[in-house]
């Protein structure tokens, strides 16, 4: 059994990875900045925490004695490109702060398809080019971090029903995956030490998941 801090511990993902982590008999905490937000994670056995990862809480209290952390954290559709700065970015940067302060070595992160090579800043910009440029500074900070890191750049997200099957590597076309999928993938890399140290795109496929994640050792 392991303890599990989950920042966006009520965003879709983060939600349904804590539901698979408590279903085996892991302790979850979500991390979560509205207190209207508690009931739901105690209702599906993860313990709520709050934590505002974009004001001053105390990021380092919320990750103590945990054996991993994922970022899952957003600043969600809607939000301009300041918030994909200040949370999907120096959010992701708090919680690699905290951990390391706090000796928790395993850092997992839930970045995006088109991180890897993301668009240049210019006149012209859009929001989900900024978005891009947030996920890639958060990827580069982890990867600089010297943390246990794994860095899952999903693509497009969907509602749909987990398959279980995957497509895996460090470069992929476009591609669409359910949230489900993403977070059994989740799962699967804190078991798989082969993960470590790893960026990878991530979409629906035809491998089982343990052994798409086992094939990164090769």
């Amino acid at each position: 059994m392991s303890t599990v801090a989950i920042a966006g511990g009520h965003g879709k993902i983060g939600m349904l990875l804590g539901q698979l982590l408590v279903a085996r008999g892991d302790t979850v905490r979500g991390l979560i900045r509205k207190p209207e937000q508690e009931d739901d994670l105690r209702a599906v056995g993860i313990e709520p925490v709050l934590c505002d990862l974009e004001g001053d809480g105390d990021v380092a209290a919320a990750v103590r004695g945990a054996d991993a952390v994922v970022f899952a954290a957003g600043a969600g559709p809607g939000s301009g490109a300041a918030r994909k700065t200040s949370m999907d970015l120096e959010g992701a940067v708090k919680l690699i702060d905290a951990a390391k302060a706090e000796g928790v070595s395993r850092y997992l992160i839930v970045s995006s398809m088109g991180a890897a090579d993301p668009p240049p800043e210019d006149a012209d910009d859009d929001v989900f080019s900024a978005y891009l440029r947030a996920k890639a500074g958060a990827d580069e900070a982890l990867r600089a971090s010297g943390l246990d890191y794994t860095i899952v750049r999903p693509g497009g997200l969907t509602d749909d029903p987990g398959t279980g099957l995957v497509s895996v590597a460090e470069r992929l076309d476009r591609g669409q995956i359910p949230r489900a999928d993403v977070a059994a993938v989740f799962v699967a890399c804190l078991d798989e030490p082969a993960t470590i140290g790893k960026s990878f795109d991530l979409i629906g496929g035809e491998t089982p998941i343990a052994e798409a994640l086992a094939a990164l050792s090769v």
